[in-house]
């Protein structure tokens, strides 16, 4: 693969395809649970913002100067999908103890045919090679765990876990499940209004309220979750007196909100840091006023009918 300076270039369907055979390679040998040492930085949501993936390696650093944790959703919605995933996978085999790509449930070949990475990858490559990328990222990770203290995941946890190994045993490669630990994982919340679990208006797995945090955290014995999945408007939100941290790292997102992004460092003190991604400065229409506006529910019924 190359790259061309300030140039458009073209990277060619057969190199594409002989990078992800490699970096599924590469993946398959990285534990569901993977264990991570600090220093770091986490990253949370990109959804194909080819651009603002630059930016945060040009912010924080490349590696393998900086350590990376990828929380999961590299593509879909964002018109730079290919060149996002591309260049995580094309990191990931050049440094594959400095960047750690977890799961996110938009590494789905059923979410792809909704959000848009499947019709891009149609219109400017070919379905094979899309289907190549789902191969791929049916091998990714499902959590982290930073230095014994912080668990990592896209979604959030789950009322199937009670021991971490059950994590370590899920199986792989395999496409996301409508229900279960990890669905949960990818798919989960938290509820800032109830205690226990409720059901999702996603229409898919649950909401957690601050009360099962507690327990999951005493139980093993973590300070604090960082998980991804939800839009916030300063690029991260801590919820339940910071033993939870959201982490959305794609700002002004789709075009249509005007949320900041953030990525979050953890030093070697397991101290945490964040580093915020401003949009530009104009108006964006909230998801409401869109007109092609489908509540998750209804697109996630719409799924079930492929």
């Amino acid at each position: 693969m190359a790259f061309k300076k300030n140039r458009p270039f073209r990277l060619l369907e057969d190199d594409i395809r002989s990078l992800i055979a490699t970096a599924r390679e590469v993946l398959m040998n990285d534990p569901m649970l993977l264990e991570v040492s600090v220093p770091l930085r986490v990253v949370g949501d990109i959804h194909g913002q080819y651009t603002d993936l630059l930016q945060i390696l040009n912010n924080c650093g490349f590696p393998p100067q900086t350590k990376y944790l990828f929380l999961g959703d590299y593509v879909d919605r964002g018109k730079n999908s290919v060149e996002t995933l591309t260049l995580l996978l094309l990191l990931k085999v050049k440094f594959p103890k400095k960047v750690f790509l977890l799961r996110g449930n938009h590494e789905s070949q059923f979410i792809n045919r909704i959000y848009g990475f499947y019709d891009e990858c149609k219109r400017r490559y070919s379905t094979k090679l899309w289907k190549n990328f789902v191969d791929c990222y049916n091998c990714l990770p499902m959590a982290a765990i930073i230095s014994n203290r912080i668990f990592c995941c896209h979604g959030g946890i789950s009322r199937n876990l009670t021991e971490l190994d059950e994590i370590k045993g899920l199986p792989r490669p395999a496409e996301v499940p409508d229900e279960g630990l990890f669905c949960d994982l990818l798919w989960a919340d938290p509820d800032p209004y109830n205690f226990g679990w409720s059901p999702s208006d996603r229409g898919v797995s649950f909401l957690f309220g601050r009360d099962v945090l507690e327990k999951f955290l005493a139980k093993h014995d973590f300070d604090l979750v960082c998980r991804a999945h939800q839009v916030v408007e300063d690029g991260y939100e801590f919820f339940a007196k910071r033993q939870l941290v959201t982490l959305f790292s794609a700002p002004n997102y789709c075009g249509l909100y005007d949320n900041a992004g953030a990525t979050m460092g953890v030093d070697e003190n397991l101290t945490i840091t964040f580093d915020i991604l401003h949009p530009s400065p104009q108006h964006k229409l909230s998801l409401r006023e869109t007109p092609n506006y489908i509540t998750e529910l209804e697109q996630r019924r719409k799924i079930s009918k492929l």
